[in-house]
């Protein structure tokens, strides 16, 4: 899920004396409230892990670099990971129309731009199609299935875009669209036969041995560190994500391929490095993953799964961000430094929007990192 934006992106100013990462996020802690956060970074050399704070703070459980939350729409770099290695394989082929996959479904005819529609439009956002999150029958949607065991099917959520009018043709302008990723799941699926979480495990999370990173497919999530909600999201939510069983309070299946893991900060640096450096696969496929269109922000692409920021004082950084009501987190790689930085923070309450904090909070770690290394 997004909020108000996909990635955000700090020209950070470089900071003489940025003193031991651990010392920066707890004074980060004690500055803005927040209950708890882990922050990680991977390069050639080593990987570090900080925690700080709670991630139970009713009960006095401590956040640890073991602590989990969700990874929201960096999840959606998995998805395009998996698109790209079955084009690789000839399973799939980013540039035909949409309908050669689904275009039996009985739906698939209602669906904005439908007749032009490639995975390469739905994964770079540049599909036309409007975000079905954003939508206020989302809201009902999500209050009537809040309690379900099971998670909503794709095909539920697709239908509240249904007949609804492009916001242009495809390819002729950018808007971040979850639907998209929708449909590009049901697309994975239908190429490889197999749910598209599964697709995910056996081609990078179990080669790669990212043990902490798995589907958010069910309420209860081992180890996930209660998120404190903000209730402006309007989505009718309580403060505390979990209830007193440890469920979440709402089924997380409802973000499916648009997010859909939970995770470690350290897990997702690794993930990030691998990722964007071209290391996650053996045929070449980085140039392809970045080849991105303008978003509207100066200096910023979207590719295939990943914002690019074309310079900077650390240089090119190519991330992804996200949220989901009690969490916020982000991923970044910085190709000329070889290193990947994520940040986790365990409450959205007062993190984004116009007046929120967790862009400073990024960039002051990532100025500790990248500056003196902490």
């Amino acid at each position: 899920m997004r909020r108000r934006l996909v990635v955000v992106f700090i020209l950070w100013a470089p900071l003489a004396g940025a003193g031991p990462v651990q010392e920066r996020l707890d004074a980060l802690r004690a500055s803005h409230g927040f209950p708890g956060a882990t922050v990680a970074w991977a390069n050639g050399e080593s990987l570090e892990v900080r925690a700080t704070g709670w991630a139970d703070p009713d009960h006095g459980v401590p956040m640890t670099k073991d602590s989990r939350m969700l990874a929201e729409s960096i999840g959606k770099s998995f998805t395009a990971a998996v698109a790209l290695s079955l084009q690789a394989e000839g399973a799939l082929d980013l540039d035909v129309p949409l309908r050669r996959w689904l275009g039996d479904r009985p739906w698939f005819a209602r669906l904005p731009n439908h007749d032009t529609l490639t995975l390469r439009h739905l994964l770079t956002h540049s599909g036309g199609l409007p975000d079905h999150v954003h939508l206020a029958a989302f809201a009902d949607f999500f209050a009537a299935t809040r309690g379900d065991v099971e998670p909503p099917r794709p095909e539920a959520l697709i239908a509240l875009v249904l007949d609804a009018e492009p916001l242009f043709p495809p390819g002729d302008g950018w808007a971040y669209s979850d639907t998209g990723y929708l449909l590009v799941a049901l697309a994975i699926e239908e190429a490889a036969g197999r749910p598209w979480t599964k697709v995910v495990e056996q081609r990078f999370l179990d080669p790669l041995k990212l043990a902490s990173t798995t589907p958010s497919d069910r309420r209860h999530l081992a180890r996930l560190a209660v998120g404190i909600a903000d209730g402006a999201a309007g989505l009718g939510l309580p403060a505390r994500t979990l209830d007193a069983s440890g469920a979440l309070v709402w089924h997380p299946g409802i973000e499916g391929a648009g997010g859909g893991f939970v995770s470690t900060a350290d897990d997702l640096a690794r993930w990030g490095r691998a990722l964007w450096s071209g290391r996650a696969m053996q045929t070449a496929y980085l140039d392809e993953m970045l080849d991105g269109v303008p978003t509207g922000e100066p200096e910023v692409t979207y590719g295939l799964g990943v914002s690019v920021r074309a310079g900077g004082p650390f240089g090119e950084v190519r991330g992804h961000g996200g949220w989901i009501p009690g969490y916020v987190a982000s991923l970044r790689y910085y190709p000329a430094r070889d290193t990947a930085i994520a940040v986790m923070i365990n409450t959205d309450v007062g993190m984004l929007g116009d007046d929120g904090v967790f862009p400073a909070i990024e960039a002051t770690l990532t100025r500790a990192i990248l500056g003196d290394g902490g």
